[in-house]
């Protein structure tokens, strides 16, 4: 499946990976607080930087939606000098912040939009006269070479979009599938190299300056808990889930293993990458006709197929999943999303095709940009990616400070919980698949095998993309371990290895967007198991007494109101907060994914007896 990424809300804008250049830091970037250094100046500086952001965040989600959309040397230019402006303010802002941070007697709510800005910013540009236009010129250079990357496939040129659907058809053989892989990763990643190498120089002193040891140190200390204990409960959801994750490679290796031979998947080791259907192995849903059980393995419907079969276009299958949410009770989508958005890749001009939702004057213009197609994997992206939008909406009404998720999982969370309610039954609610064709129990191996493939594939991944990124910014991988730590780390966690030999100058990491598009990526793994607790929690609301994975909380609007009620806090109160309202329960946890996977691991360690598991 192809990956739904980030929400652009207000603070997204306003404190997010840089794009490009103005001039050196303002005077007033290195002047010290214009308000007295007491609670009630606190109150005074914070109550004048969310103004002034507010404001500014209206003009640069503009400035960067046309790049995004038209990329051009000149849109390049104009979003490189509106981010600059971001950069500048928000690290001024940061550094003001600490300096109010410790003061005695401040207001609980100023405190924390305080932290907010002391930790928000994704990478910081220190006060050094000239780095905050050198750090926004490289971040830019960077999202545009990504997103005019190309790749091969027979020797022809194809580009990202197109790529990344080939990698997951079943009818290319292993050698052009290695050939697709091999030149995005050498075409796409390895000249960016030498730019990320001095873009995380320069953000490291930027971090120390706001009293953080490394760029990594000050992303994890975001989570309303200190960076060890953020790891460590990373940690935690991933040995709790890795039992799961291990016997799923088992019986996809031997299934490949089956399929092409021991010359191309050994039966024992590591997964070869490009076998898995999708450019980074990150999801592995594309292969599911390579491991289907026989029999159960059927369900017998393809969403891409019975979408096509009825003539749907893309601006209908983003109007089904509007319906979903609608049918929770929530308003329709203003006028200005139909008209504003990006629904299709247009023929004439380069974009960005990265999926993502936008909030561009942090109240009603909210927007996707996608470029659509017709099948079963953009289906699920649309139902996610709106998942953002009515969060956006939900908490317009919030500060400043608080235009945000209760933590950045949560914003990923939203859409994948909604997604996990496209079950046969939405689909016959929804008209789209014939009730005589709801697979019947026998087939539910099948069903959640399928869910599996990219629910559960995707937990390793979700977590190196940042370990190694941590390791880049605290110095312990240098550039000239960049890339075997990547590929370290993959074989590690996921037990995946690239198809060929990687040279020592590649640069593997930058073929992935979040790397040179500066996203951290941790969220995606606490995405994964929040999903499930969201989900569960609306089963439990909705009455549901049959298996988990069956639940569809469609048209549910007590469930609707509930969850509304978890967003409209936006970031106002700590995650745990916001996660109780909805859930009950104020901590984050993988027993309701344990327990929507629960037949699936009894079926697949019936099937693994006797096959060498590990790598």
């Amino acid at each position: 499946m192809k990956f739904a990424p980030v929400a652009l809300s207000a603070l997204a804008i306003a404190l997010a990976a840089p794009a490009a250049a103005q001039t050196a830091p303002s005077a007033q970037a290195e002047a010290a607080p214009a308000y007295p250094l007491t609670a009630e100046g606190a109150a005074q500086f914070v109550a004048a930087a969310e103004k002034d952001l507010f404001d500014y965040t209206v003009e640069a989600s503009q400035v960067n939606w046309v790049n995004a959309t038209y990329i051009t040397p000149d849109t390049d230019a104009m979003a490189a000098r509106i981010n600059a402006v971001g950069t500048e303010k928000s690290v001024k802002y940061a550094l003001e912040a600490a300096k109010f941070a410790a003061l005695p007697g401040l207001d609980p709510d100023v405190k924390r939009k305080l932290d907010i800005m002391r930790n928000g910013i994704v990478l910081p540009a220190p006060t050094t006269p000239g780095a905050a236009t050198e750090l926004n010129e490289i971040a830019t250079r960077l999202n545009s070479q990504y997103g005019k990357g190309k790749g091969t496939l027979n020797g022809k040129e194809i580009n990202g979009s197109d790529i990344e659907a080939e990698m997951g058809n079943l009818e290319r053989t292993p050698a052009e599938l290695a050939e697709m892989w091999t030149s995005w990763h050498t075409n796409v990643g390895a000249p960016m190299k030498d730019d990320y190498a001095q873009m995380v120089t320069i953000a490291n002193d930027g971090a120390k300056e706001l009293g953080f040891a490394d760029v990594g140190a000050m992303w994890r200390s975001g989570y309303d808990m200190s960076p060890a204990e953020f790891t460590a409960m990373t940690e935690r959801l991933w040995n709790e889930t890795k039992p799961l994750y291990q016997s799923l490679h088992t019986y996809v290796r031997w299934k490949l293993n089956e399929k092409y031979g021991d010359a191309v998947q050994p039966k024992t080791g590591p997964i070869r990458a490009d076998l898995l259907g999708n450019m980074w192995a990150q999801e592995w849903g594309n292969i599911y006709p390579l491991v289907a059980p026989a029999g159960s393995g059927d369900v017998g419907y393809d969403i891409g197929e019975l979408l096509t079969a009825q003539g749907k276009t893309p601006l209908d299958m983003v109007k089904i999943g509007e319906g979903f949410y609608s049918s929770l009770g929530m308003a329709p989508l203003p006028q200005t999303f139909w008209e504003r958005s990006m629904f299709t890749k247009p023929a004439d001009r380069e974009v960005v095709c990265h999926a993502s939702a936008w909030d561009i004057d942090n109240k009603d213009d909210i927007r996707i940009k996608m470029c659509t197609k017709v099948n079963s994997d953009d289906f699920v992206t649309i139902h996610h990616e709106l998942g953002h939008n009515y969060y956006q909406r939900a908490y317009k009404d919030q500060p400043f400070a608080y235009l945000n998720g209760a933590n950045d999982g949560f914003h990923e969370a939203i859409g994948d919980f909604v997604a996990l309610s496209i079950t046969p039954q939405y689909l016959v609610d929804i008209g789209l698949l014939d009730k005589a064709k709801v697979p019947s129990a026998d087939k539910d191996t099948g069903l959640l095998l399928r869910q599996a493939m990219d629910k559960v594939a995707f937990l390793p991944f979700g977590l190196l993309v940042d370990k190694w990124r941590w390791g880049v910014f605290d110095g312990s991988i240098t550039p000239a371990t960049y890339n075997q730590a990547w590929v370290d780390l993959k074989k590690e966690y996921q037990g995946i290895v690239p198809p060929v030999d990687r040279p020592a100058d590649a640069f593997d990491p930058g073929a992935k967007y979040h790397i040179p598009g500066n996203t951290p990526y941790t969220r995606y793994f606490l995405a994964r198991i929040l999903q499930f607790q969201f989900y569960k929690a609306a089963c439990d609301q909705a009455g549901w007494k049959g298996p988990l994975h069956r639940c569809s909380f469609y048209g549910n609007k007590d469930v609707g109101a509930k969850l509304n009620t978890m967003l409209e806090m936006g970031a106002s109160k700590p995650w745990p907060d916001a996660l109780k309202v909805f859930t009950g329960t104020s901590e984050m946890s993988a027993k309701p994914m344990l327990e929507y996977f629960a037949p699936l691991k009894k079926w697949l360690d019936q099937q693994n007896k006797g096959k060498p598991g590990g790598w």
